[in-house]
């Protein structure tokens, strides 16, 4: 058996025509991080945020101070903090 990596897994999605939607998770000052548990990628927006409502409180405990959206590599939205509004 041969071992796949993500990207070539995520780019045999992509030519199926399959749309992948992946959380980015950053420090404030925009600096990559990846959780204890990376979720993955999501088949629609929904079920991102969807995700993201029920853990954004363990991404805040982690360090984790903002994330983005992303639908096929290409952003949708963000930086949107995890930090309450003062």
């Amino acid at each position: 058996m041969i071992s796949r990596t993500g990207r070539q897994v995520r780019d045999d999605i992509r030519e199926a025509g399959v749309t992948v939607w992946e959380w980015r998770f950053e420090k404030a000052d925009g600096t990559a991080v990846e959780p204890a548990e990376p979720p993955g990628e999501f088949g629609t927006q929904g079920d991102a945020e969807s995700w993201l409502g029920e853990v954004w409180r363990q991404l805040l405990e982690q360090g984790i101070d903002q994330v983005r959206l992303t639908e096929d590599g290409a952003e949708v939205y963000g930086p949107m903090s995890l930090h309450a509004e003062d």
